[in-house]
């Protein structure tokens, strides 16, 4: 049995901002290195991770790399995993998306706002099926009993998750949630059947922030 663990990267400005990050070279914040760091740790010991993968996007190599010397793995970037490419739209306060532009909002128009491409973007069509070819390359590669740790963006975990589930591309979306350093854990089985054995699990983040917050009274 092989061990999938994905995780979402810490906390950015923008995330706080709630804009559109798409592929922008957005850095974490404290907090965001904090929950990298708690991530790490848990990581470390809860698995014996035999490779590690990241997007090669600022934010998740950030994540990425405190997780590398927790368990001494070298991240290798893989462009695939990134978030989706908002294009013209990313920098964009979720207010401004959603009003401006109604025909990328999924409670708006449904399916056909999945297909909608922005300019110089990708659908979220687009993005599904290139995050699909990346976790399907994964586990074709992955030997029997290996354990490899993805860190990527909300946006894939959904897609993935989904795709698992068998839900469709509205309900992936809206009817999932994945916090920052969230993991998630899927078991990778001989014939080829994914098991989602942990999902948005934030409780090592959590905890971390209410240790803090006992040491400070």
């Amino acid at each position: 049995m092989a061990t999938l663990v994905l995780v979402r990267h810490g906390e950015t400005m923008w995330n706080r901002e709630k804009r559109v990050q798409g592929w922008a070279p957005v850095s974490l914040t404290a907090e965001g290195h904090r929950q990298a760091d708690a991530l790490a740790a848990a990581i470390d010991d809860r698995y014996s991770v035999d490779r590690l993968i990241s997007s090669d996007l600022r934010r998740t190599l950030e994540t990425a790399r405190p997780i590398g010397r927790a368990v001494g793995c070298e991240p290798t970037p893989d462009r695939r995993w990134r978030e989706r490419n908002f294009g013209v739209l990313q920098g964009l306060d979720y207010g401004e998306l959603f009003l401006g532009y109604p025909e990328f909002t999924l409670t708006e128009v449904g399916y056909t706002a999945a297909t909608a491409r922005p300019e110089g973007g990708e659908s979220l069509i687009d993005q599904r099926e290139r995050v699909i070819d990346a976790v399907t390359d994964l586990v074709a590669d992955m030997d029997a009993d290996e354990t490899v740790v993805v860190v990527t963006h909300g946006g894939p975990l959904y897609l993935v998750l989904g795709w698992i589930k068998e839900i469709d591309i509205v309900a992936t979306i809206m009817d999932q949630e994945q916090g920052n350093c969230a993991i998630n854990e899927i078991r990778v089985d001989s014939d080829g059947t994914f098991t989602v054995e942990r999902e948005n699990d934030t409780q090592h983040v959590d905890s971390d922030t209410e240790e803090d917050a006992d040491s400070n009274e």
